[in-house]
């Protein structure tokens, strides 16, 4: 319906035509002689705009979308019930409350249907884990439909089909939004609806499960089209995970402390990176640090990766039960053995740790013709990149298993041919790192 407001002229002149009954700024009401005259002339083939201004209306006063949302819902009322369905039933059908002081009886009946009500939500928000204390800055809260479900389950355990609207006020929802809920039709869509999520989530489940590593909404997205050819809306992942209860991992606090600070004896090296890790070359940019990995009982392994920052590819990495400078030494001496040839210029970057420091790893570094970097004292975001690996990494493997350092390292070998060769990665176009480095050296 047009959002016209009919001025107080505009009333008057319309007033004055014998088929209309009243008028407001906002709507019209006509005789139900007229609306049985509009059905009988529109069977004849009159158009609505026509019958109106033959009747003495003035269409362009009353407006196109009026007239023709006025003659639909009487074609609609006609074809349903009949002569009977183009009657005017509102006054004696209302459904308004009755302006008269309630009597007690009925206070009490409001009062007891409130507190039944009440009760019931708030059984449901501890179920939910809602606490209502004063100190917790987020409460959960019912969404409409599960307030639509309370008022029902009220109404039929407490015989209080009177009292609809009122419950409906109470907590907060509108009483036509509560009947159109339970209609038929709105429970046959929520049906069919329910069903086909149902199958796109036995599809999701089977990426987020894929090779039994745990994934987020985007990783899911990118393992459905890389291994499954099947492309569904972010959106439509991220609704799904919610009704399901599918989670992501979250990402963990990183307690990683540097294990060693550089000393007199050894040198640091200026910070050729200066965060430019992207700088088009794969082979160009290989960033290295060391982590560490708990299992069994509190027992720790060090895993040393060197990682291409272009292509996100490991290229290189030792496990061990000791963290000594062998553990890096042997990750630069792995890397020299899988991969021969850099790029250009190529250079290896770290932070200051007294691996990195130590004249013997700078010694193998040059031997290899490579140059070397490294991040601002205490600064972990000079090697972002490197730092964000171990946290997915930590993720999304299991080392609760893992009850040697045999188990550990069969763990992450599984890990990082699944990383390089199957884990999608949203800003490689969608590519694993391997994969994204062919793509590379084509375009190249």
């Amino acid at each position: 319906m047009t959002k016209r407001l009919f001025t107080e002229k505009e009333q008057a002149q319309l007033k004055r035509n014998p088929h209309v009954r009243s008028v407001s700024n906002k709507a019209i009401t006509y005789t139900d002689e007229f609306k049985r005259l509009f059905i009988n002339e529109n069977k004849k083939g009159k158009l609505p705009r026509t019958i109106f201004e033959e009747a003495g209306l003035d269409a362009e006063l009353i407006g196109i979308k009026r007239i023709h949302s006025a003659g639909k819902r009487w074609r609609g009322a006609y074809r349903e019930h009949g002569d009977e369905g183009l009657q005017d039933t509102r006054k004696t059908n209302s459904g308004r409350p009755l302006e008269r002081e309630l009597s007690l009886e009925e206070k009490v009946l409001r009062l007891e249907a409130k507190n039944r009500l009440l009760q019931a939500e708030n059984e449901l928000l501890k179920k939910l884990g809602s606490t209502r204390k004063a100190d917790v800055e987020e409460e959960i809260k019912l969404v409409t439909k599960q307030k639509f479900e309370l008022i029902r389950q009220t109404i039929e355990k407490y015989q209080l089909n009177r009292l609809v609207h009122y419950l409906c006020e109470t907590i907060g929802v509108s009483r036509s939004g509560y009947y159109n809920y339970f209609h038929e039709k709105s429970v046959r869509k929520r049906t069919v609806r329910n069903i086909a999520d149902e199958k796109v989530r036995d599809i999701i489940l089977k990426a987020y499960h894929f090779r039994r590593r745990k994934k987020g909404a985007r990783q899911i997205k990118m393992t459905l089209k890389n291994q499954y050819h099947i492309i569904y809306n972010l959106k439509r992942i991220r609704r799904i995970m919610k009704k399901f209860n599918i989670f992501c991992p979250i990402r963990k606090a990183n307690p990683y402390r540097r294990m060693a600070k550089a000393t007199h004896e050894h040198r640091t090296c200026p910070n050729l990176l200066q965060r430019q890790f992207k700088q088009g070359v794969a082979g160009k940019v290989l960033l290295t640090d060391i982590t560490y990995l708990s299992y069994a009982h509190g027992k720790r392994a060090y895993l040393s990766t060197i990682k291409d920052a272009e292509t996100n590819e490991i290229l290189a990495y030792e496990i061990s039960d000791k963290i000594t400078l062998d553990i890096a030494l042997n990750t630069l001496r792995q890397l020299k053995r899988n991969h021969s040839h850099f790029a250009k210029d190529a250079f290896i970057h770290s932070d200051q740790g007294f691996h990195y420091t130590n004249p013997q790893f700078q010694k193998l570094v040059k031997k290899m013709k490579l140059g070397q970097s490294m991040s601002r004292r205490g600064n972990c975001w000079d090697n972002a990149p490197q730092e964000s690996f171990f946290g997915h990494l930590k993720d999304e493997i299991d080392l609760k298993t893992c009850e040697t350092l045999h188990d550990v390292k069969r763990e992450v070998r599984s890990y990082m041919l699944y990383y390089n060769h199957y884990r999608g990665q949203w800003n490689l176009k969608k590519m694993p790192p391997a994969k994204y480095r062919q793509h590379l050296l084509q375009v190249a």
